[in-house]
């Protein structure tokens, strides 16, 4: 299908001629004859029709489409939760990439949400992992992220997500506190460990409730004190209850590591119990007003497929 793209160039394309932009732009693409690519009368820089291949500046608007253009196939059915003048929150569902990734630029939640909605101009406030479902906030436009994103961390009294985790934890609840880092021994670069004594990290607090005992599984209330990456899923790993369908955490990693060899087999898949970690952002608590205790609270439940099949089959 034809798929027009809208962009502003940076100051990495400047000065550079459009077909070189393009392939920066789409490094997935193998067949960049763009000159074929591009539809006819179909390309505009600041509201201009221009043809061929054009030099670039920094700050022009610029507008195109492809011809056959595809994507790794995402769930798109983003939806709409809460808004007020200046906010919205929408639902997210789980393998949305929240932004643009190595191979997903027109399907993201940021680009479904400003051509599927009346807020061209939406801006994230944060993110959620791409196979985390659940709340994720915008501002409506630019002028009230520039207002918002520096008060994010008041705006947000409360994050809480769930997970259904492998195992019965011993305790119904419990605040766990450590530091956490990356490190440069690990086979799998972007995996967050707790640190030992006299090891660097960023403090990291989560608060953990048992809602639910499930047959060798449990359903967890997690709520996040502090924010680090992959926080909850590196705390609940280091207590022996990782996420079902945690291809980092749970099992040693063993699924992250035989993608990177391109040696996932059926074993492996079914090994999982579920095509995606089973975390959901499912509320949250915005205190919109400074000094003041009213709260709104936001809450999410459209839980993902995934999650209700594996509890389906634990009946």
């Amino acid at each position: 299908m034809d798929v027009t793209f809208s962009a502003v160039v940076s100051h990495r394309g400047d000065g550079l001629l459009l077909y070189a932009y393009l392939d920066g732009y789409f490094p997935f693409i193998d067949n960049n004859d763009w000159k074929t690519r591009l539809v006819a009368d179909a390309t505009w820089i600041d509201a201009s029709l221009v043809a061929g291949n054009p030099v670039l500046c920094t700050g022009q608007a610029l507008c195109f489409k492809l011809k056959d253009y595809r994507e790794e196939t995402v769930d798109s059915q983003w939806q709409l939760l809460w808004q007020n003048d200046d906010l919205f929150a929408v639902h997210k569902p789980a393998n949305l990439p929240v932004h643009r990734t190595t191979r997903n630029i027109y399907n993201t939640l940021a680009a479904l949400v400003r051509r599927d909605s009346d807020w061209p101009e939406a801006q994230l406030l944060h993110r959620l992992d791409q196979e985390t479902a659940g709340i994720v906030l915008f501002a409506k436009d630019p002028v009230q992220a520039k207002i918002w994103q520096p008060k994010f961390h008041t705006l947000v009294a409360q994050k809480i997500y769930q997970a259904l985790v492998y195992g019965t934890p011993l305790w119904h609840e419990l605040e766990v506190t450590n530091n956490l880092a990356v490190r440069a021994d690990s086979p799998i670069r972007c995996q967050m460990y707790v640190c030992a004594a006299g090891e660097k990290g960023k403090t990291s607090t989560t608060r953990f409730r048992v809602l639910d005992r499930l047959a060798g599984y449990s359903l967890i209330q997690c709520e996040l004190v502090t924010g680090r990456k992959h926080q909850i899923r590196a705390h609940l790993a280091h207590l022996g209850h990782a996420i079902v369908g945690d291809k980092i955490y749970a099992h040693q990693g063993e699924y992250y590591l035989q993608r990177l060899a391109d040696a996932v087999t059926a074993a492996d898949e079914q090994k999982l119990r579920s095509p995606h970690h089973l975390l959901f952002a499912h509320s949250v608590a915005l205190q919109l007003t400074e000094n003041s205790d009213q709260r709104v609270v936001i809450v999410d439940a459209h839980y993902p497929a995934a999650w209700q099949a594996f509890l389906a089959g634990l009946s």
